[in-house]
């Protein structure tokens, strides 16, 4: 059995989910097509758009992942942009959403 990562996520973002989490899964399949044929160029968008998403929901090792992806592929370097997809999409698998109340 997997180990589950909980995140608690506000309640009034519900309704994004679970939208969001399966927009990175396919923003996980599209970087490793891209890296297929090296198009870094394509991977530093989709991990550019990772990098500002994920600290907004709460997920900040998403937003840790989407930099590091965006770093290796500024350097072209096919084994870290590799290591740092496999990571983003065991989080993706991991990661459990449970929603509280947050007051302000």
């Amino acid at each position: 059995m997997e180990n589950r990562i909980v995140v608690e996520v506000d309640e009034d973002l519900e309704c994004l989910f679970p939208d969001y989490l399966n927009n990175k899964e396919v923003d996980v399949q599209k970087i490793l097509t891209a890296l297929k044929a090296e198009d870094f160029d394509s991977i530093k968008r989709i991990a550019h758009t990772i990098k500002g998403s994920g600290a907004g929901y709460g997920f900040d090792y998403i937003t840790e992942c989407g930099i590091q992806i965006e770093n290796a592929a500024s350097r072209q370097a096919i084994a870290s942009t590799q290591e740092w997809t496999q990571k983003l999409r065991s989080y993706l698998q991991q990661v459990e959403v449970v929603f509280v109340e947050v007051d302000f």
